[in-house]
């Protein structure tokens, strides 16, 4: 199960205390207090794996390592291991007290979350001429504390919509190396599954139904992730008795969620096209052609066809590259 939406709270390290301590060498008397180690900090850094939030599934108090107390001799403690958590790109952070909200857009890319505390003094910065033996120590500082809320956002340059079992995952397959399930049955794909053409993400997007802006089937779970991709795919299935009803409940799904989602570019096709009759095709085709939806019929066992699909990709490469 893909972990898309968790909340939870990261703690820095704290500072370790400084110690009070005295020189014991002969001819050498005095404070030799060291001070206390830096607490660890907690930092986020952008990798392209999806589910990287399924560490956060059970685990939803990270603390970073504390730093260590001072020792004597001038022997400070020593720092506490800094914490680096991936997540996937596309991950908003949102924190929970100050409603302030960051993103990872990029991999490699590395936000500092939760400070560790700084360590106390010993005792001997505390010396001076009137205090020679001084018994004063800094405490460690705390580390700082966040309450958090991490929700991943695909960012894909193609996204593959449409009803259940019209074929995205079959596509995405034959287009590109991923390994997205594939069966004669509707909600095969419970998570979004990636795959790269070339220069360009390709995601297959859970498939949608009727109401699934108001929660039904797999709800607005995965309509989110369509709001990062730049090209829609626009899938209706070759079998399907009424292509403009199939095809119209999508949309009428994505305005719903977000209007903006419908002024996207789109491109629409009839999949499993070798499934039915030319004259069959052909009727459905004019059908769509009558609402205004130029469509393209697609097989993945025709090569003609995966030909023009390809096609459209490679404009699409050209657009991303102008673009850049």
């Amino acid at each position: 199960m893909l972990i898309d939406d968790v909340k939870i709270k990261i703690i820095a390290g704290h500072g370790g205390r400084g110690a009070v301590a005295f020189n014991k060498t002969k001819m050498n008397l005095g404070p030799a207090g060291a001070n206390g180690g830096r607490g660890g900090s907690i930092s986020f850094e952008g990798t392209s794996s999806i589910d990287t939030l399924q560490q956060f599934r059970f685990k939803k108090k990270i603390e970073a390592q504390n730093g260590e107390n001072g020792k004597t001799q001038f022997d400070d403690g020593k720092s506490g291991k800094d914490l680096i958590l991936k997540i996937p790109v596309g991950t908003v952070v949102t924190d929970l007290v100050t409603g302030k909200s960051i993103e990872i857009i990029a991999i490699g890319e590395r936000l500092l979350m939760a400070r560790g505390g700084k360590g106390g003094m010993g005792n001997l910065h505390f010396r001076s001429s009137t205090n020679t033996t001084p018994m004063q120590f800094g405490k460690g500082q705390p580390g700082e504390e966040r309450e958090l809320r991490l929700e991943l956002k695909l960012i894909a340059d193609v996204g593959l919509i449409g009803l259940p079992n019209v074929g995205k995952s079959s596509l995405l397959n034959t287009l590109t190396n991923a390994k997205s399930r594939v069966a004669n049955y509707p909600f095969t794909t419970l998570n979004p599954s990636l795959g790269v053409y070339y220069e360009l993400v390709l995601a297959d997007i859970p498939g949608l139904i009727e109401g699934a802006s108001a929660g039904k089937g797999l709800g607005i779970k995965f309509l989110r992730h369509i709001e990062r991709t730049k090209t829609l795919f626009h899938l209706v299935s070759a079998e399907s008795p009424d292509p403009v009803k199939d095809y119209q409940i999508i949309r009428r799904e994505l305005g719903v969620y977000n209007k903006e989602l419908l002024s996207k570019q789109e491109y629409v096709f009839i999949c499993k096209s070798d499934l039915v009759d030319n004259a069959e095709l052909k009727k459905k085709l004019g059908q769509l052609k009558k609402i205004g939806v130029k469509a393209m019929p697609v097989s993945i066992i025709d090569d003609e066809s995966m030909k023009n699909v390809e096609k459209i990709l490679r404009e699409l490469i050209k657009q991303k590259s102008a673009a850049q």
